[in-house]
């Protein structure tokens, strides 16, 4: 599960700067009025980043209390 959540992590990273810099070339080419609503999409993903990031470290927070707690035990 580690794996899986550390690709989903750089994959919202890599979505996040590849829609930015596809919006930007086409902002420049077409103009900005008809792609600049169009960011609202690379925020989202980098929203994404972000979250999944802080709930990575909470969950390592958590697995690591779980286990000294049973090392308590023992």
């Amino acid at each position: 599960m580690h794996t899986y959540n550390r690709i989903m992590l750089y994959f919202w990273l890599i979505a996040a700067i590849s829609i930015l810099v596809f919006i930007t070339y086409m902002s420049f080419t077409d103009g900005i009025k008809k792609w600049g609503y169009y960011y609202i999409f690379s925020l989202i993903a980098l929203v994404m980043f972000f979250l999944r990031r802080i709930m990575m470290r909470r969950m390592d927070k958590h697995l690591a209390f779980l286990e000294e707690q049973k090392n308590k035990k023992d």
